[in-house]
């Protein structure tokens, strides 16, 4: 489909690389790579199965979503039912309703046999007519019938006595519905959206289950069971050879036959198979040119109802039979959704996307990259609900009752308020949060929902080269792409607030005041004469002789400005002249700053002069995925440095966008001193911008002590995985709160006997056991405590665990929750 130049932006890309998204996707010429094998539900691309077997994909999108709390794994998801404070233990269960059966099988057999009196057969008796003796036919079965009776109505009694109802829902209807879900013709799912093949075999193996019956019943195999009715209903007068009764019996054969055909008819679904075979019956018809349509049925996902009900039928029918055929994976349907929905906020885009599709296909509307799937996957997705399967809750007394046992998973609606995780080395924070998270981004980057940037060490492999558009390796001389320092604006002002808090932004946490202000300006009196003069911002070695106070370098620029006739800004650099005599002066400090990225390792880096090799973060308006690879090993200052560069252009990018529908994200790998106190404020304006950042920190003592409580408030998601320290949990305990719970106190008391006897009992029990004989108190009572407390933080959480705490954009909040990140 067209993009009408929405995402065309210049300078982004380098030599020979795309602008923007193209105007019509290209047909692939080679099937896309499959990725890793992953169970569903994240299924990739597979060839076309023959037969009318559903794919992988197709079943994917069929699976049932329930709307579960925030945090909760929605796919397949079957909600608890409410905790009940007064469930009886499963031991206890079974053997009352055991000890319940034999009670009232006992009592029946007493009745049945006489111990107990002929009074029990006193209503049948009673209410028999006189003309009713015992023997006759009228009486046995009112007899047997007054039997059963009495033997439902004990059942019922012992039965709720003993629970059986509730034994059944708890442990023998999940029994049944996991044989029923797995007898494939069987199957509980609507016969609309049951495969060809699967169909056509359920017909098969019920009709032949029927003539099974049949010839069973017929040759006497089950007895005379089955004519019962027949025999009960007919006169005793009428014999065989009677013809009254030859009519009668092949009248009931008929009636029983067809029966049993009706029960595996609908058992086998012929109905839909005879529609399937033969379309043209008038249930199938499409409506006349003159009655209206009737509007779309909420059907099968797989038929593109949305695309049918807006008159896109032909488009809605290459889809489908394309999703059939498993020639469609998820990121597909979810590119394809998100054009949909531009399609439905402008109409007159109809025509164009119903063209693409049919030209294209599955493989309409593609990313700029041409990329259909990832290389390799590592992660459960679920792209329906943009959800990454993170683990499991556990089955914890500490967890809400409704999580216990539920995926744990996070989604854009959550990470734009953005996540803090703090563990220590080997925690597991790379490989089980930040890599599973930059692979859903970077999946729904591809299906045009997302811009991803990712900031790691080099050599942390957070993913594949192949996984991004965009990897810029600083330090590193077979780059492809350099970083721009000034955040791809053209305000020297704005340039120069955010390059100050990249080079000294720690420094305001531990001296606040005028020190940020007085580095901002003196960049702002250099970067906003130089740009005029020369119409480009200076490289790393021109700012810092220019910070140094060079007069050749000063008398340079001096010169090009009075020659322009730039007489302010002549003025602006008499200005930092001036100031640079002064005590107090920030130009020395970032002068200094500046000499850890004038290096010969950088020499290549930070250019100005070559603006088509430059990544500019001012492309967050754009499904882009990017990497950068900081030189941490040998350069870790610079690193640090740079990685506070990279979050302050982003939480300045990412609010200045002036279109925010696409879901913008940071993942910062180590954040260590790159929190700021603007950092702090920016990380709070992410939320009204649709887009967050997930930060890592190995202890918050990485961040100064006047900022943790703050940045701590400052994200809705938090994360402490196992091994933090006490000093880090007590923090995290503080944050998350108390909870009012309910407290038993027991109290042992010695009993203490006067009479004799009892003396000598309590006597002989304290030889026998060796311990007093006390009586037990207990006092229930309801006391507010910590969620989780610093202690239980540091030595309670077990290995590959992390206690996660979200919350979603519209405020909606769970609490912290037990998950264990293996599962």
């Amino acid at each position: 489909m067209d993009a009408e130049g929405t995402y065309d932006t210049p300078g982004t890309w380098g030599p020979g690389e795309p602008a923007g998204y193209r105007a019509v996707p290209p047909r692939p010429t080679a099937p896309p790579r499959p990725p890793a094998a992953v169970p569903p539900p994240a299924p990739p691309a597979v060839p076309a199965q023959g037969g009318g077997q559903e794919s992988p994909f197709t079943a994917w999108l069929r699976a049932p979503r329930a709307a579960a709390r925030p945090g909760i794994w929605a796919f397949e998801h079957r909600p608890k039912a409410p905790e009940d404070p007064a469930r009886v233990p499963g031991r206890q269960l079974i053997s009352g309703a055991l000890i319940a059966f034999l009670c009232g099988w006992l009592f029946w057999s007493l009745l049945w046999h006489g111990y107990l009196g002929p009074y029990w057969k006193w209503p049948l008796r009673a209410m028999a007519p006189g003309s009713w003796t015992e023997g006759t036919q009228e009486w046995l079965a009112a007899s047997y019938l007054y039997y059963a009776l009495v033997a439902g109505a004990l059942a019922f009694g012992f039965g709720r006595v003993g629970r059986w109802p509730e034994l059944g829902r708890r442990f023998v209807t999940p029994l049944w519905h996991r044989a029923w879900r797995r007898l494939p013709f069987l199957s509980p799912e609507r016969p609309d959206r049951i495969p060809q093949q699967q169909l056509v075999t359920r017909a098969v193996l019920s009709l032949t289950g029927a003539c099974v019956v049949w010839v069973l019943c017929w040759n006497g195999a089950v007895g005379d069971i089955w004519l019962w009715p027949l025999f009960h209903l007919t006169p005793e007068s009428w014999h065989y050879q009677v013809p009254e009764s030859i009519y009668a019996s092949y009248t009931y054969y008929l009636l029983f036959a067809g029966l049993l055909l009706a029960v595996a008819g609908r058992i086998g679904c012929w109905r839909e198979l005879w529609h399937r075979y033969h379309p043209d019956t008038p249930e199938q018809q499409p409506p006349s040119a003159h009655e209206p349509e009737p509007p779309a049925p909420q059907g099968d996902p797989a038929d593109w109802p949305e695309l049918r009900a807006a008159g896109a039928h032909d488009a809605a029918d290459r889809l489908a039979a394309e999703a059939r055929a498993g020639g469609m994976n998820d990121v597909d349907h979810a590119r394809i959704e998100r054009a949909w929905e531009s399609v439905r906020a402008h109409p007159g885009r109809l025509a164009a996307f119903t063209d693409t599709v049919l030209r294209y296909g599955a493989a309409a509307c593609a990313h700029p990259s041409g990329a259909r799937d990832l290389p390799v996957r590592a992660a459960r997705h679920d792209l329906l609900t943009r959800q990454v399967r993170l683990g499991t809750a556990a089955d914890d007394d500490r967890n809400p009752h409704a999580h216990r046992g539920a995926g744990c998973a996070l989604d854009p609606s959550l990470l734009g308020t953005s996540l803090l995780a703090v563990g220590p080395p080997g925690s597991g924070k790379t490989d089980r949060l930040v890599r599973p998270v930059l692979e859903s981004l970077c999946l729904q980057a591809l299906a045009g929902r997302t811009a991803v940037v990712a900031v790691g060490a080099a050599g942390a492999g957070l993913a594949p080269d192949e996984a991004f558009d965009v990897v810029v390796k600083i330090g590193r001389p077979d780059s492809a792409y350099d970083l721009d320092l000034y955040g791809g604006t053209e305000d020297p002002d704005e340039a120069a607030a955010v390059l100050a808090e990249g080079l000294v932004g720690d420094l305001t946490a531990t001296l606040p005041g005028e020190n940020g202000r007085r580095a901002a300006t003196a960049l702002a009196q250099i970067l906003g004469p130089y740009h005029a003069a020369h119409g480009r911002f200076p490289s790393v070695p021109e700012l810092r002789e220019l910070l140094d106070g060079s007069a050749a370098a000063v008398g340079a620029l001096r010169a090009v400005l009075a020659a322009a006739g730039h007489h302010a800004l002549v003025r602006e650099l008499d200005a930092r002249e001036r100031q640079a005599q002064g005590p107090g002066d920030g130009g020395s400090v970032l002068a200094d700053r500046l000499a850890l990225l004038d290096r010969p390792a950088f020499a290549r880096f930070f250019d100005t002069t070559r603006p088509g090799r430059t990544f500019s973060l001012r492309t967050l308006e754009h499904p882009l995925r990017v990497r950068i690879d900081l030189p941490e090993r040998g350069h870790a200052e610079a690193s640090r440095m740079l990685a506070r560069l990279v979050l302050a252009q982003f939480t300045e990018c990412a609010v200045g966008r002036a279109d925010r529908s696409l879901f913008a994200c940071l993942v910062l790998d180590d954040a260590t001193h790159a929190v700021t106190p603007d950092a702090v404020r920016g990380l709070g304006r992410l939320r009204s911008a649709n887009a967050g950042a997930v930060l890592t920190l190995r202890t918050l003592d990485d961040v100064p002590d006047a900022l943790r409580s703050a940045l701590l408030g400052s994200v809705g998601c938090r994360m402490a995985f196992s091994g933090v320290t006490t000093w880090d949990g007590a923090r995290f305990a503080e944050v998350w709160g108390k909870e009012w719970v309910e407290a038993r106190d027991i109290t042992d008391r010695q009993v203490i006997a006067h009479e004799p006897m009892t003396r000598a009992a309590h006597l002989l029990r304290r030889v026998v056991t060796g311990r007093a004989v006390t009586a037990q108190s207990v006092t229930v009572r309801k006391v507010e405590r910590e969620r989780w407390s610093a202690s239980e933080l540091a030595h309670a959480v077990p290995p590959g665990h992390a206690v996660l705490s979200v919350t979603s954009v519209r405020g909606a909040s769970a609490p912290p929750v037990l998950v264990d990140l293996t599962r």
